[in-house]
């Protein structure tokens, strides 16, 4: 293949991949802002995207295959050395993370006792809404207040244990020392 129509669809190529190497430009140059893995991330694609842009460029000024493979292979080695070093900052921040919420002491995560049971209720609720939109799309008639009725308090017993639920695990969580619980809840008192 003759250089200059190499060199047209590598630097085609590398002009429509500005939707991966402009938001990576954004990522570096916000500095601090942003965990130095993503910022190593960003700068392997920029070295990527800018070894491209070089081999285009290569390829239009010279008639040797050896300059733009050269540039290749360094930018190439370039990237790849910046992505080893992303991935072991990367598992390095994650350690700290682990490190950070270990650190918290919170309690484990249990299982709810009431899940399966709140789960009952809320397939019966919907199953009581689609029964009673079925019927009340036939037609009314006698007895359709309790088919509005049914569903209605069936809701209300879901929400209601839901509440319980959300209240007696903040009471728990306060007695147990987990901070107070926040003004707006409404078991607060």
């Amino acid at each position: 293949m003759a250089h200059p129509v190499l060199a047209l669809g590598t630097a085609l190529a590398t002009a429509s991949g500005c939707v991966w190497y402009l938001p990576a430009l954004s990522e570096v140059r916000a500095g601090a802002d942003r965990p130095d893995s993503r910022r190593s991330t960003a700068a392997a694609c920029l070295s990527a995207w800018s070894t491209a842009g070089c081999v285009a460029l290569l390829l239009l000024l010279t008639e040797a295959w050896h300059w733009p493979a050269a540039a290749a292979s360094a930018g190439a080695a370039v990237t790849a050395g910046a992505l080893v070093r992303a991935a072991v900052q990367h598992r390095r921040e994650a350690r700290e993370t682990a490190r950070d919420w270990a650190g918290l002491d919170l309690e484990p995560h249990r299982a709810p006792a009431l899940r399966p049971l709140l789960a009952a209720l809320l397939v019966a609720v919907l199953a009581a809404a689609a029964a009673t939109a079925v019927l009340l799309a036939a037609g009314p008639g006698k007895g359709s207040w309790a088919v509005v009725t049914l569903p209605t308090a069936l809701l209300g017993l879901f929400l209601t244990a839901v509440t319980v639920r959300a209240c007696a695990t903040r009471r728990r969580r306060r007695a147990g020392g987990g901070g107070p619980a926040p003004a707006t809840a409404p078991c607060a008192r």
